[in-house]
């Protein structure tokens, strides 16, 4: 299977597995609405592809305000992320 994060996450709660709770964004607006349905302070913003290494790409950020979301969405939505695995 060739799945990204967020599908084997949905995969694994269809069978009871427990998993964090996280919403896939497809745009810059909905990144930033999903801060404020998860609610909290500090949010993890990842880019979903179909290789290893995105957080050592850049692909994966920590944030605590809905600037640096939108920051993120704004340069990964319809970017390409290299990894040491594509």
């Amino acid at each position: 299977m060739n799945l990204h994060e967020y599908q084997g996450k949905q995969l694994f709660a269809q069978y009871g597995l427990p998993v964090s709770e996280g919403i896939a964004a497809a745009t810059v607006d909905e990144a930033v609405t999903a801060a404020d349905t998860i609610g909290g302070e500090r949010w993890v913003v990842k880019a979903q592809v179909h290789a290893g290494g995105r957080g050592k790409a850049g692909g994966v950020t920590l944030v605590d305000n809905k600037d640096d979301i939108r920051a993120f969405a704004q340069k990964w939505l319809g970017n390409r992320l290299v990894t040491y695995q594509t």
